[in-house]
């Protein structure tokens, strides 16, 4: 393991050594880990891959783990998290008011790059569509996600509440903030008659909890989403930033038969395959979605004066502009390019390749290129 780690990293780490100067060393790493299900279940599918990073890269590094995703955040804000695991919303928070920066994507078991938000309800239930659960009379309790969080919140707020002008808690008798491992649980116990959750949560629910998964059925799926960012502080150390880098995309692909097979299966339990370069691009598709809700929700605010609400259209609209604008830039730039050639390269298993465009990506990220 070591020797591929030195032979993807050497040169970048070289580059980024006349820079440590400027900036932030920490002795120990904090990996920062959203809270979609149980910190126990966490722990165990997290803590054989931290350790296997800190034994490669020679860094100290701990996982961080909160009861919700602003901890985590927050957490990055005051340079106590150093780089996480997000999903896109929480990312955006990250980088907007974090000094975060999105260097990588985990990609699903099965080699895709998005995943689906979900409405799920009891497989015994009589709700079928998701207008099943929307007759707003208050008579059902409902389970939402951390609202920080892209499937369990922003989407189906999106594309169900806001589409439909609907506020959800006026539509159920209750409406509570929770994981997605929490809401799927406390639909298969009864406790709420509906509630989000994702794709990927429900296979790690097959997992961690086989029976309460059979008691749950799917009754709404979003469009495609983009699967989740790591995303580290702007301001850590270069050469920090090329061992995290050459270690993480380098984990699962390379070395023995052995060694790959069993970070294969590290990278399974948390329902991924080898990560993919990525960066704040990621973001765009999110911002939109995001902005387009909350255009809608101007829109249909009559509690606004009508100069007031033009006003607020204005401003929504001219942000959705500017990131359509960035949305066009980023489908015709370079660092896409690069990340389609490295796809291409790991599809065609051109190992060389591979290891001489992650040191590429890690110097580039380091600012040492």
């Amino acid at each position: 393991m070591i020797s591929y780690f030195r032979n993807a990293a050497f040169a970048a780490i070289a580059l980024a050594s006349s820079t440590l100067a400027q900036a932030e060393t920490p002795a120990e790493i904090n990996f920062g880990v959203i809270s979609t299900e149980a910190s126990a279940n966490q722990k165990k599918n997290w803590e054989p891959f931290i350790e296997s990073m800190s034994k490669v890269t020679g860094l100290k590094i701990k996982a961080f783990y909160a009861t919700d995703y602003a901890a985590v955040i927050e957490a990055m804000r005051f340079n106590k998290v150093h780089v996480a695991w997000f999903g896109n919303k929480s990312a955006i928070e990250a980088v907007d008011r974090s000094n975060g920066e999105v260097f990588a994507q985990v990609i699903a078991k099965n080699g895709s790059d998005g995943y689906y938000s979900h409405i799920v309800v009891r497989a015994d239930s009589p709700y079928t569509k998701v207008e099943d659960i929307l007759k707003c009379d208050k008579s059902l309790n409902f389970g939402i996600g951390d609202p920080n969080s892209t499937s369990g919140f922003l989407v189906p707020t999106s594309y169900i509440f806001a589409a439909k002008d609907i506020d959800p808690k006026s539509c159920f008798k209750t409406v509570r903030n929770a994981s997605h491992q929490a809401n799927a649980m406390a639909v298969a116990n009864k406790q709420v008659e509906a509630a989000t959750n994702n794709s990927e949560d429900l296979q790690r629910l097959e997992h961690s909890a086989p029976d309460a998964r059979k008691q749950i059925k799917v009754i709404w799926t979003s469009p495609i989403i983009p699967l989740d960012p790591l995303v580290w502080r702007k301001d850590l150390d270069p050469a920090i930033k090329t061992k995290l880098y050459s270690f993480l995309l380098s984990y699962g692909r390379f070395g023995s038969e052995e060694q790959t097979k069993a970070e294969g299966e590290v990278l399974a339990n948390l329902i991924w395959s080898p990560f993919r370069p990525s960066s704040d691009r990621q973001l765009i598709a999110i911002r939109k979605l995001e902005a387009n809700k909350d255009l809608m929700k101007a829109q249909g605010d009559d509690k606004l004066s009508a100069d007031e609400k033009a006003s607020s259209v204005s401003k929504i609209k001219a942000e959705i502009a500017k990131i359509e604008a960035a949305e066009k830039l980023a489908d015709s730039d370079a660092f896409g390019k690069r990340v389609d050639a490295f796809v291409a390269a790991d599809k065609a298993g051109d190992k060389e390749a591979v290891r001489k465009m992650i040191a590429e990506f890690a110097a580039g990220f380091a600012g040492t290129n």
